[in-house]
């Protein structure tokens, strides 16, 4: 059968869909743009249908309507009716996001009475087992045969265009081995975002992953776990899939030890840079927010408040409570070591490093709270003072030479502040007293399980407990913040950009949205060798050259634990080290970096992925389509590219740039070059430059900026 392989449609299967769990939901959601850009009505996503939640993500549309769908597109609504009729219920409309994509969430529990029989064919079928009270894999089980009904009717009711299905992670997988079975004419495409058995493998904390990769039985693992049913999908969905795809060159390699197929190319997570960018404003965003941190800490060490704030540099790590696969563990230990540094060299500045990381809480601590309770009074009651103290210096002007009134300017003190002012302000000031020994907290709410808190004992273990002589100062804060947060009232982002640096040693992180959104907020970070993120910086910036642009990688690879700490140590008290110029002109650095994780350039990892899948299905009329035989071994043979670097930084270029002359060339995700600075995508194999130089995006070459 022929079909238009140039005008397919694109249906992107998930359990996120306009349905907030994780991290596929912010890829969803961020990408959704760049995707119906290209796509227009071509372009749907399916999910299951969250009850609670749905009406608030989305915009319900009336499909039944006869221009619900342009003249191609009625075998979709031709589709929707047939499956109506055979008792699927589900909602169809736009998701309320940036794109407005069509959604399609299907109701898993209209489907429910047909499990049995779905997990009886699924094993006669394909070979699958599935546990009878595994409620997970009972609703992935639903929707995978809820896709397949769909995509099933479809192809059949449509002849034109070639259809590409995107499957994300295992939960949405079941589908792969059966359109392969039945036999269904769908492109299809599987990513996997982390694997199962290696997050349970690392989540134990007590295992040498990486240097044991090729050494699992990972059946037997996985049966130990009691998840081999699981994995049965995932590895079924990696294998049945006409190209299978990871986030990140890591994760990659961990696929192709424990699912046994090597990727055939890497999707990386992009960001929509637009909505942290502030041009040049970020250098004076940073001094906002940083005062709104200056606020919390006043606060937070009141009665030992005897650091300079000027001096003082904020540290954080953030995200998931995994205490080893997020690098808490790591992030504290080499705290510990900083302080004893900076205490040895006698340096006189202060690091505040704060960790925020969800954690099971009962409240904020009463300390916490009356902490910003008495400076917030001391700090209305100066301000009223200042008012009453400015009235009276100008009505002693107004007087003078009359009424007794014998100097131009008060002399007496006693005249600006009375004598109920010094009493008030002396209250004031004794409140902020604490208790004799009495130290400022390290956590700022009440644990549920204190005693056995990781973070806490690790704390406890290295004596990070705030005293004066430490230079480096702790504050565990159990919670994600948000505006309304009584004593650190910002967001998350607002947060981010007011700190220094943020300190991410993780373990296990297939990607790391946490330094990308530090980068294009132009926030330095450090990061390592074993997430996606730094793997992937690491690939396209010149080697030791990374931490020019602010991008700090420390290898836990290929280092014996104590070393990465040490290499960790190391990169901190560099950035100690630096002058606030140096600083300013890191942070301008960092922030040139952001266009290289904006979709408008990832995105297009997609569109090669996409057109491998669709080379390998018709490989007659891709071939007629292109006009010349190419190379399906992978996605980057299939596109040609060199591989690219980003050199160290002269003075400081405006933007990452490759180093030969005359170049129109940035640097790119995929390491292709003229298919990244793209603006165009209309043939994906013949795109357009866009014909300017960089110089001409090239506004500002000059690093010392005023902050």
């Amino acid at each position: 059968m022929t079909r238009d392989l140039k005008n397919h449609l694109l249906f992107e299967v998930a359990t996120e869909v306009a349905n907030r769990v994780g991290g596929i939901y912010s890829v969803l959601k961020s990408k959704a743009p760049i995707t119906v850009a290209q796509y227009k009505e071509n372009y749907m996503l399916i999910g299951p249908l969250n009850k609670a939640t749905y009406q608030d993500e989305i915009e319900q549309l009336d499909w039944t309507a006869e221009d619900s769908f342009p003249g191609e597109l009625k075998p979709i609504q031709d589709t929707l009716h047939s499956l109506k009729s055979k008792g699927f219920n589900f909602v169809f409309g736009r998701w309320l996001i940036e794109g407005n994509p069509k959604v399609l969430l299907i109701d898993l529990d209209s489907i429910r009475y047909r499990l049995n029989e779905w997990k009886s064919d699924l094993w006669s079928l394909v070979g699958i087992p599935s546990p009878e009270y595994d409620t997970e894999t009972n609703d992935a089980i639903l929707l995978g045969y809820a896709v397949v009904w769909f995509l099933g009717e479809l192809t059949q009711l449509d002849n034109q265009h070639a259809i590409i299905a995107h499957f994300h992670e295992w939960l949405a997988g079941v589908a792969l081995p059966l359109c392969r079975k039945k036999r269904i004419d769908v492109v299809t495409i599987f990513t996997t975002h982390a694997t199962l058995l290696g997050r349970y493998l690392c989540a134990a904390g007590d295992v040498d992953f990486y240097n044991n990769l090729a050494y699992f039985d990972v059946d037997a693992e996985a049966g130990k776990r009691g998840i081999y049913h699981r994995y049965c999908i995932e590895r079924a969905a990696a294998h049945t899939a006409d190209v299978f795809t990871t986030v990140s060159q890591i994760t990659a390699l961990e696929a192709e030890h424990l699912l046994k197929r090597k990727p055939d190319g890497i999707l990386p997570n992009g960001l929509n840079v637009v909505k942290f960018q502030a041009v040049h404003e970020f250098q004076n965003l940073h001094a906002l927010k940083k005062e709104k941190i200056n606020e919390f800490v006043r606060g937070h060490f009141h009665g030992s408040f005897d650091f300079d704030l000027d001096n003082t540099l904020y540290f954080f790590i953030a995200g998931r409570y995994e205490y080893k696969n997020k690098g808490a563990d790591m992030f504290i230990e080499s705290l510990a070591r900083l302080n004893y540094r900076l205490k040895v060299s006698g340096s006189k500045k202060t690091v505040v490093a704060f960790i925020i990381m969800p954690a099971k809480t009962n409240s904020f601590t009463v300390e916490a709270l009356r902490s910003q309770a008495v400076v917030k009074s001391l700090e209305t009651t100066v301000d009223e003072m200042t008012k009453n103290i400015g009235k009276r210096i100008f009505e002693h002007a107004m007087r003078f030479p009359h009424m007794g009134v014998t100097s131009e300017i008060p002399t007496d003190l006693t005249e600006l502040l009375k004598p109920s002012d010094n009493v008030l302000l002396k209250r004031r000031v004794l409140s902020l007293r604490r208790p004799e020994g009495e130290l400022p907290p390290v956590v700022t709410h009440n644990m549920v399980d204190d005693a056995n808190d990781p973070i806490l004992n690790q704390i406890r273990h290295v004596q990070l407990f705030n005293n004066a002589s430490d230079r480096v100062k702790v504050i565990f804060h159990p919670e994600f913040l948000n505006a309304n947060n009584p004593i650190l009232g910002l967001d998350y982002d607002e947060f981010v950009r007011g700190c220094h640096l943020g300190v991410f040693p993780s373990y296990y992180e297939p990607w790391g949205y946490t330094p990308a959104e530090c980068t294009v907020m132009g926030v330095p970070s450090i990061t390592t060798n074993l997430s996606g993120f730094g793997a992937y910086m690491e690939d396209l910036i010149e080697t030791n050259q990374a931490k020019d642009y602010g991008i700090y990688i420390v290898d836990r690879r290929f280092k014996a634990p104590d070393e990465s700490v040490e290499q960790l140590v190391d990169c901190m008290e560099e950035f100690v080290k630096k002058t606030r110029r140096q600083r300013i002109n890191q942070r301008n650095r960092t922030e040139r970096l952001s266009d290289l994780l904006d979709w408008k350039r990832m995105g297009l990892e997609y569109v090669k992925a996409r057109q491998l899948a669709l080379r390998r299905a018709y490989p007659d009329q891709f071939k007629q389509m292109v006009g010349e035989e190419l190379n399906d071994t992978n996605m980057e043979t299939l596109a040609g590219g060199k591989k690219l670097k980003i050199a160290r930084p002269l003075s400081v270029p405006g933007s990452p740039r490759e180093n030969r002359a005359g170049s129109t060339v940035f640097m790119t995700p995929g390491d292709l070059g003229t298919l990244q600075d793209a603006n165009n995508v209309n043939d994906y194999f013949n795109l357009s430059m866009d014909g300017r130089s960089i110089e001409e995006d090239d506004d500002d070459n000059d690093d010392d900026a005023a902050e």
